[in-house]
């Protein structure tokens, strides 16, 4: 067990003082909330004072000016700080003082949560407050929040300590309040893409978590069991052979928010646990996709900034469509000064080892040309750029290009270095389709435990016909990273995955 620290033992004690005199630090019934800080300092003046004499209040104990017979209190609720003045004769009108000497100066601390009832008023200094004439524990905080840490002698703050940061968001998020907006902007962003889709007559849909098998991407899956059937099942690497269904089955649009898992390695762009938006659209292809997307963007970037120009680090990232185009090859080309179209898997090996690219025996042609491509070019493109017509090889599930031979119609997004947008002229050839899936298992039997299993019935589905479709799929994590000037995934995720905390 967890041996508790001064500070912890001092707070119980105050919780007991605070039972002997009848009062719960833990109450259960509603407090009639009516304002926030943020609307009182916004909008209080002389002439609207009228408006702001019965304010209630809730919040967090942030710091406490003790001035003996008065104090000033700042409270931080869901909208910000607010200061409240707290003092003893109007609490305590009468001759019982316990509630101001007892109760607010001895047995109240830092990160209390308290209500409080008063009226608005602007102190001598300027400063918009509360006066305060009741106030009510709400909840009693039994641990002190972290002001500095100690390690290795050095002493710094506990707010830029990653491994504090993320492993205990909840006292992060109370610490640093600007970190909220953050998750506020993630989920501006998610809106701004369910009103887009929205107005274009989509449909929002649910597809499974857990699968049988596990495909639609080259990933490797977790493993669970379902007991009642004895079956292994997948969590979901991807939903894009479920979505693609519902298109043979006659929606015309639809889009989800999907939770992904795939279990790879982490680092500041990747968890195993991640969203991505996968959109399908049929009677469309990857040209009308990639203006569709630069559309969508542009529209995120002013939701969010009211300009299309972001600032990541000290980048400026313009979201004005259009956007470049750049194929495969020529990026490889621009990049490396290695042509490598109409190579075969021995001669990109050999292109690999003059690069000083590290490559396992066991990949393919696709993947090859993927490591060339993730090495040599991705960072290159700041800008928002769309990489088109990559090799058939790298995509499985993507319709052959209709005019060239030996690549598909596909493109990924890239901005700041990183992927963002993964989308294709969705195959809708079952024929074509299976032997795509054949390949696959080729490669799974030489080692590749990225390769994707067959999935029978989406064959099956196929075989009844599925209209042309374009397809995306858009990594939220990464994008709202980019929207937000945020330099890790973690810094975008509430809780993202870590190693088991040893107590």
């Amino acid at each position: 067990m967890t041996q508790l620290s001064e500070q912890e033992i001092i707070r119980r004690d105050k919780l007991q003082e605070l039972q002997k005199l009848g009062i719960d630090a833990f109450p259960a019934a509603e407090y009639p909330v009516n304002d926030t800080s943020a609307n009182i300092k916004a909008n209080y003046s002389e002439e609207t004072k009228d408006q702001f004499q019965e304010v209630c209040l809730a919040g967090r104990i942030m710091t406490i000016r003790d001035m003996g017979k008065a104090a000033f209190v700042k409270i931080q609720d869901k909208a910000g700080l607010i200061q409240t003045y707290i003092r003893r004769d109007d609490i305590c009108p009468g001759e019982d003082k316990t509630l101001y000497d007892t109760v607010f100066k001895k047995l109240l601390d830092i990160g209390d949560i308290i209500g409080i009832k008063g009226y608005a008023f602007i102190t001598k200094t300027g400063e918009t407050s509360v006066h305060v004439k009741q106030f009510d524990i709400l909840s009693k905080a039994l641990r002190p929040l972290p002001v500095v840490k100690e390690k290795e002698g050095e002493t710094f703050d506990a707010v830029i300590d990653p491994e504090f940061k993320y492993r205990q968001r909840y006292v992060d998020l109370v610490i640093n309040p600007q970190v909220k907006e953050v998750f506020i902007k993630r989920t501006l962003i998610m809106q701004t893409m369910r009103d887009f889709y929205n107005a274009m007559g989509y449909l929002e849909v649910e597809t499974p978590v857990l699968q049988a098998i596990p495909g639609g991407a080259t990933a490797r899956p977790f493993v669970t069991h379902h007991n009642a059937l004895d079956i292994p099942l997948y969590l979901r690497i991807a939903n894009e052979l479920y979505l693609k269904r519902l298109i043979v089955g006659g929606f015309e649009g639809v889009y989800e928010f999907s939770k992904d898992f795939r279990n790879e390695g982490m680092d500041r762009t990747h968890n195993p646990e991640f969203t991505v938006m996968e959109m399908y659209a049929a009677y469309r292809d990857y040209e009308w996709m990639m203006r569709t997307t630069e559309t969508l963007l542009e529209k995120v970037a002013l939701a969010l900034h009211g300009t299309t120009e972001v600032q990541v680090g000290d980048k400026t990232i313009d979201f004005k469509a259009p956007y470049r185009r750049v194929t495969m090859y020529e990026a490889i080309k621009e990049h490396t000064g290695i042509d490598i179209s109409g190579m075969e898997e021995p001669e990109l090996r050999e292109v690999c080892k003059q690069l000083n690219i590290s490559v396992p025996n066991n990949i393919g042609k696709g993947k090859l040309i993927d490591e060339i491509f993730g090495e040599k070019c991705e960072g290159h493109y700041i800008q928002p750029t769309f990489i088109t017509d990559y090799p058939v090889e790298m995509s499985p599930l993507t319709k052959k290009h209709r005019s060239k031979p030996g690549v598909v119609e596909r493109f990924e997004l890239m901005a700041n270095g990183k992927e963002i947008a993964n989308a294709y002229s969705e195959l809708n050839d079952p024929i074509d389709q299976r032997q795509r899936f054949e390949e696959q298992v080729k490669l799974m039997e030489r080692g590749d435990d990225e390769a994707m299993y067959i999935d029978y019935d989406f064959l099956r589905a196929l075989e009844y016909g599925m209209p042309p479709t374009a397809g995306i799929g858009i990594g939220i994590d990464r994008l709202t990273m980019l929207m937000t000037n945020q330099p890790s995934i973690q810094d975008v995720l509430f809780f993202p995955q870590m190693k088991p905390e040893k107590l």
